[in-house]
């Protein structure tokens, strides 16, 4: 994906998609601050074995690399997604495991960092236990795990209206979004073996021209409107996407958290 496609059916490709393809690179819900605040907490070194989940374009993977991690693996399910990330890896201590999260063919206790953005998201409540429970086994005693997710909120908010929010998310981004409260977030990892350390918030403002603008600077951010305006479908798209992201806005957040393998 980290080319741009003049053939894109931006109709029915996921939301993630569609704005990599118009060339947002900073596809995380708390923007690329969050993600930031993520990788100085996890405090990566050249002592480091880092493992990230679904890197896609490659933002998070650069920021890590630039740390110099003795290893760094990405696990990517998706063919082509895999391809860009091999593109921008060097070396023999970097390399790209085409593989599903909830079965990565990594051995026991064979990370000190791993992390994943956007991603459990995406999962139902059962398949998000079995990829922590997996990051649990691959990780060694001690080791570091974060992740950087939408939240909703507050952490009493209706069950209704919860759903609601599922159905509304899932069916513009063209993915079944299942984002859990912050307390059920650090339940989870709890649940699954990790001590919950740290836990930061952020709002969940991915198409707000401000944060575009600080995810991706002015001129990128110009780019991606000429792009969304130009291509056949994106524009609409992009629209159907801010639309419902505003309706539940003050429900919508995102959250990163750093947990310790117990």
């Amino acid at each position: 994906m980290g080319t741009f496609k003049g053939n894109v059916d931006f109709a029915t490709i996921p939301g993630h998609w569609v704005l990599a393809n118009l060339g947002k690179t900073v596809l995380r819900p708390g923007g690329i601050e969050l993600t930031r605040t993520m990788l100085d907490r996890l405090d990566i070194s050249s002592k480091d074995a880092v493992v990230e989940y679904a890197p896609g374009v490659g933002r998070t993977a650069k920021l890590t690399l630039s740390r110099k991690p003795y290893t760094y693996t990405a696990i990517e399910q998706d063919q082509e997604a895999a391809a860009v990330v091999m593109s921008y890896l060097n070396g023999t201590s970097q390399t790209c495991v085409v593989a599903d999260a909830r079965t990565p063919p990594l051995p026991d206790s064979s990370a000190t960092v791993i992390y994943g953005e956007a991603m459990l998201t995406m999962q139902p409540d059962r398949l998000k236990e079995q990829i922590i429970r997996e990051a649990h086994r691959m990780l060694q005693p001690g080791g570091r795990y974060a992740i950087h997710e939408m939240s909703l909120q507050p952490n009493d908010i209706p069950s209704e209206l919860k759903d609601t929010i599922h159905k509304d998310v899932s069916k513009v981004i063209r993915v079944n979004a299942r984002p859990l409260t912050v307390d059920e977030w650090k339940g989870l990892l709890e649940q699954n073996g990790f001590r919950v350390i740290e836990v930061h918030t952020a709002p969940m403002h991915l198409l707000r021209v401000k944060r575009v603008i600080t995810d991706e600077g002015v001129l990128g951010t110009l780019k991606i409107g000429y792009r969304c305006a130009t291509r056949g479908g994106a524009f609409k798209r992009v629209s159907a996407m801010r639309q419902v992201f505003m309706k539940y806005e003050e429900y919508l957040g995102a959250v990163s958290m750093i947990a310790v393998k117990e």
